[in-house]
């Protein structure tokens, strides 16, 4: 597709959302996203009525960045299109390149900029795409990897459009050049110590001389492999609403699927959960251990922040932490008194119950902390003293959860568990009006 104002038009219509509020622009200073700006300005407010404006991320790590402010300043000025200049510290951690981290700061900034409903727009184009494959495939990625970049997507609270994927990058500097706008060349692309640089000056170069036109083969392999994962995803989708087992997965389910079904099942589960899936072999793994444990076990399997468990033929997504009750916290008897947990644990509250604890009986102030073990109450008038490990169990409360339980001491007696059992010992008869606990925000436990 030849790049126009025309043919960028044609793309938004076919995939900016009905929702849509307004459209920015991805402005790096350079070439392409110079060219996107160039002809998403030609359409001046004629798409939709949709206001257009320009965000330009300053990182701060060239020599050459103020170069690129300003001509991001320029162009707009001269387009007569609103910049906004925004700054984003880059952080690189351990094993990770200067790259990959300088591209996440950016569209994190990018993301906090963009307002509700709002577009953004990037220059990709059909080389960027081929490049995206060849180096996902270096890297040994699965299908999702080699479908590359999609042409929209959901972003922060609105969305990102690459409108540019069909067309070439001297298309896109065509349309700069007409529009006389300015751009200045980034030294980074030259920077052979990054894989994409490097794969750009020496690689491609043969590549082109022996397949000319590969880019426009490879973006359209890349959305070949975009079709069969929508394919693999609505399979999974299937099998996922059919296991659902509450938050979980069931491992009986599971079982009985092939290993390519289950595979794909989990990772379309995690992505569905915000969770990026951890690596193949990992992965396999995990689910060999919760397939193949013995039913008393619990086996854990952490990757980055998160771990899967299993619990009575459940697979469960959790924190690789859970969080857990940390120290004693005095909390007062009077009506209106709240008490903070801490640690996303949510908060305690009173409430009126029939049956409840009897306050009169209650001290001032009790306190809360989680289990030391050997606790126990009488969960009901007519019911035997149980220890909390035992009630536990028999109620479900998944064992990695036990330690955020909040437990209500009046002296060294246990009275309350969360909002879950009060010891019948110190409530009113069930006629009479008494109070209970109220655990608000709490999370997931059974």
């Amino acid at each position: 597709m030849c790049f126009s104002a025309a043919s960028l038009r044609a793309v938004l219509e076919a995939h900016v959302p009905a929702g849509a509020t307004g459209l920015v622009v991805a402005l790096s200073g350079g070439v392409d996203s110079t060219g996107l700006l160039a002809a998403a300005a030609s359409l001046g407010n004629s798409f939709r009525g949709l206001s257009l404006r320009a965000v330009h991320v300053d990182h701060g790590l060239q020599a050459a960045a103020g170069e690129f402010r300003e001509a991001c300043a320029a162009s707009c000025a001269r387009l007569n299109v609103p910049l906004r200049v925004v700054s984003a510290a880059v952080h690189v951690c351990a094993g990770e390149s200067i790259e990959a981290a300088a591209r996440d700061a950016r569209y994190a900034a990018l993301q906090a900029e963009l307002r509700p409903g709002e577009c953004l727009m990037t220059a990709h184009h059909a080389k960027d795409q081929a490049e995206t494959l060849l180096l996902q495939a270096l890297r040994g990625a699965g299908l999702k990897g080699m479908s590359a970049m999609p042409v929209c997507r959901t972003f922060g609270g609105g969305w990102h459009l690459r409108p540019a994927l069909d067309s070439s990058r001297s298309e896109l500097l065509a349309a700069g050049a007409e529009a006389n706008c300015a751009a200045v060349a980034d030294p980074m692309n030259d920077d052979l110590r990054f894989d994409r640089s490097y794969l750009r000056r020496q690689v491609w170069p043969l590549l082109e001389k022996r397949w000319p036109g590969a880019d426009g083969v490879l973006a359209r392999a890349a959305r070949h492999a975009a079709d069969a994962q929508r394919l693999l995803d609505r399979t999974a989708a299937a099998d996922v609403a059919r296991l659902r087992d509450g938050d979980g997965l069931s491992v009986q389910g599971l079982r009985a699927l092939c290993p390519e079904a289950r595979m794909n099942a989990v990772r379309y589960w995690l992505h569905a959960a915000n969770v990026e899936p951890p690596g193949t072999s990992r992965l396999t793994e995990a689910l060999r251990q919760v397939l193949d444990a013995e039913g008393d076990q619990l086996p854990a399997i952490a990757w980055g922040g998160h771990a899967l468990r299993r619990y009575r033929q459940r697979l469960c997504l959790t924190e690789a932490q859970p969080p857990r009750l940390v120290g004693t916290h005095p909390w007062s008897t009077l009506a209106e008194c709240r008490l903070e947990l801490g640690n996303n644990l949510g908060e305690l509250r009173w409430a009126p119950q029939a049956g409840g604890l009897d306050a009169a009986r209650l001290p001032g102030t009790l306190n809360v902390r989680r289990r030391a073990g050997g606790e126990s109450l009488r969960a009901a008038a007519r019911a035997k003293t149980m220890s909390l490990q035992h009630l536990c169990q028999s109620y479900g409360v998944l064992p990695w959860m036990r330690d955020a339980l909040p437990l209500v001491f009046a002296g060294g007696a246990l009275i309350a568990v969360a909002d879950l059992w009060a010891d019948a010992s110190w409530c009113k008869p069930p006629g009479e009006q008494g109070i209970a606990v109220v655990w608000e925000r709490a999370p997931i436990i059974v």
